[in-house]
Order: C-alpha cells, then sequence, then structure tokens
C-alpha cells in the first residue's frame, strides 16, 4: 500500500517537472541574442535589424566621442558575458582596437563598417592609410552597414533569418526615404552658401554626398588639436565667403567654434551657430533624435534651414523636437 502510494506520488512530481519544463520551452527556445555594440548609431541598427530576437546594449551614450573613449570595468563584463561585439571600426573606436582584436580570438566581434567596399571609403588626410570613418553622414552608404547587421545576426542566429530579412528591408525602405529627404532638402541651399563649417571633420561623407565644401577645425580624429593659425584662417574663409552660419557638434565642445564667431565678429562679419549637429553620436535614448532616421533627419533640417534652404521645421517625419 505504501509502495503504490510512494510510486503516485514520484509519478505526480515527475508529471509537475515536465509540465514546467514544457511550460519553459517556448522561452527557452526564443533566447535573444545578447549583443553588445560601441556607438549608438551601430546599436540602432543591431536593433532595428533584429527587433525582438536580439538584446542590444550601447556602451557610448549621447554626447559621447568614440574617437577617445576608453572601456570602463562593466564595459568588460558586458562585452565579455555578450554573445557578440558589433563596433563600427576604420579606426573610429581608436582606444579599443587592441581590445576588440583580443577579445576576436574568443568570441565573434565584427567590425561593421569594415565591411564596406574600399572604394566607397574616403581618406584621411592626417593619417595617410587609414579611412575617414564617418560613413553614416551618408545614408545611402549606411545601407551598407544595415545590410552588414543583418548578415551577421543570421550567422549567430539562422533560425531568425526570415525575421532579420524582414526587418531589414524595412529599415533599408525607411534609410532610402531619409535620403531622398536630404537629397530635396540640401538641393534647396543656395549655392553659394552650401559650405558647412562644424567643430572637426565629420561631415566629409556628406559633403561628397550633396555637393557642399566641407571644414572641421579639428581633423578627422578629436584627438587632433586645433591651432591658432587654423582658427584664423577659417575666420577668413567666413568673412571672405561671407558664410551666415556655423555649427557646434553635441560630442564635441563648442570652444573653439565660438572663437569663429568672435573672430569674425571682429572682422565685422556676424556668423551666427545655426544650431547644434550629432556628430559622432545620437541624441538621447527613447528620442526621435535618439535613432540613426531621427539624428540625420535633425542634421538636414538643421543645415538645410541655417543655410537659407527649405526644411520643414519637424523634419522628414514630422518628429524632430526642434530645430
Amino acid at each position: 500500500m505504501v509502495d503504490r502510494m510512494t510510486r503516485r506520488a514520484v509519478a505526480g512530481m515527475m508529471g509537475a517537472v515536465l509540465a514546467v519544463v514544457l511550460s519553459m520551452a517556448p522561452a527557452m527556445a526564443q533566447k535573444k541574442l545578447n549583443i553588445v555594440a560601441t556607438t549608438g548609431m551601430i546599436a540602432d541598427a543591431v536593433k532595428q535589424v533584429g527587433g525582438d530576437r536580439v538584446e542590444v546594449t550601447s556602451l557610448m551614450g549621447p554626447g559621447v566621442d568614440p574617437h577617445t573613449y576608453r572601456q570602463t570595468r562593466s564595459d568588460i563584463a558586458a562585452m565579455t558575458k555578450a554573445d557578440a561585439v558589433f563596433w563600427h571600426g576604420l579606426y573610429l573606436e581608436a582606444q579599443l582596437e587592441e581590445f576588440f582584436h583580443d577579445l576576436a580570438k574568443r568570441k565573434p566581434v565584427v567590425a561593421l563598417a569594415e565591411t564596406l567596399p574600399k572604394d566607397k571609403l574616403l581618406g584621411d588626410e592626417d593619417n595617410p592609410g587609414r579611412n575617414d570613418p564617418h560613413v553614416w553622414m551618408n545614408p545611402r552608404l549606411w545601407k551598407g552597414i544595415v545590410e552588414a547587421a543583418r548578415d551577421q545576426l543570421i550567422k549567430l542566429d539562422p533560425k531568425g533569418e526570415a525575421a532579420f530579412k524582414a526587418n531589414a528591408d524595412k529599415h533599408l525602405a525607411e534609410v532610402d526615404a531619409l535620403a531622398t529627404y536630404s537629397d530635396k532638402a540640401f538641393a534647396s541651399v543656395p549655392e553659394a552658401s552650401r559650405v558647412l563649417i562644424t567643430a572637426h571633420d565629420a561631415f566629409n561623407y556628406f559633403g561628397k554626398a550633396y555637393g557642399y565644401e566641407v571644414m572641421g577645425i579639428q581633423g578627422i580624429s578629436t584627438e587632433s588639436e586645433a591651432g591658432l593659425k587654423q582658427i584664423e584662417d577659417l575666420v577668413n574663409v567666413i568673412v571672405t565667403k561671407k558664410i551666415g552660419a556655423i555649427f557646434v557638434e553635441s560630442s564635441v565642445s563648442d570652444r573653439n567654434v565660438k572663437a569663429l564667431v568672435e573672430g569674425a565678429a571682429a572682422k565685422g562679419h556676424k556668423v551666427v551657430i545655426g544650431g547644434e549637429l550629432f556628430s559622432d553620436a545620437m541624441g538621447a535614448p527613447g528620442t526621435y533624435e535618439g535613432t540613426y532616421i531621427g539624428m540625420i533627419d535633425h542634421n538636414a533640417t538643421v543645415i538645410t534651414r541655417a543655410l537659407g534652404g527649405a526644411a520643414p521645421a519637424k523634419g522628414l517625419n514630422n518628429k524632430l523636437a526642434g530645430s
């Protein structure tokens, strides 16, 4: 009698355990990929493509300069636990390169921008042999980053291939719409005003794509310092070309830009700060400007309006906080 009761109890317990395991199976099957990305732009591309099959952590938030960023202990812990690490490459995260090459011996570590065709990349005049990393300034070139993110996620999670391709197609269509909007907006600026002066040389891909003359106070990397002669030369350009607006950047000090305004004023020419642009970092998480689409929409709208072109104040999707 006791043995029979014991067998029934054990059978009941096994049934309960089996029920719990079966109930957990769907959740276990849908375990998200744990991805760490360096910049907000890379993180956004992975999120857009990965959808609900990925959990993405971005190391660098708003206002953070990737050229000078160094990994923290918490960064190292996060990357060690991650299924994969996605970084930009092209020497953007200069201080992290050695760490990434070492980490790549133990897990997937992918430099997405280094998958782009070499003939699409611009050089770095200050560092021969290197490329300008700021490819996100041209939406059509950024599509290659989105496609690279898609391909890498498929390798990591083959079962998610259909979802990754569908998500990528949707986002690529959004990037196409952004590129078309930018074409129209920048073309509306009078030709004589198509000069963009910013805190550092982050906008060369923009200049090539839209036919603008681009000048940065600092070089392609913010580690380069602007000398007094460089400031003076740019002041002379502003006065000679009668430039009406120059721009500060969210991730770079505005000190040198203000020096240009003061220098031009000393020569009898008024130039204003036309707005703050997102160069090496996006806006705050959870905002429209905290997405790649919102970041570039903001830049296109602010530049266009400040230089005398026509663009709606709220931008392409009527979502900008203000410009």
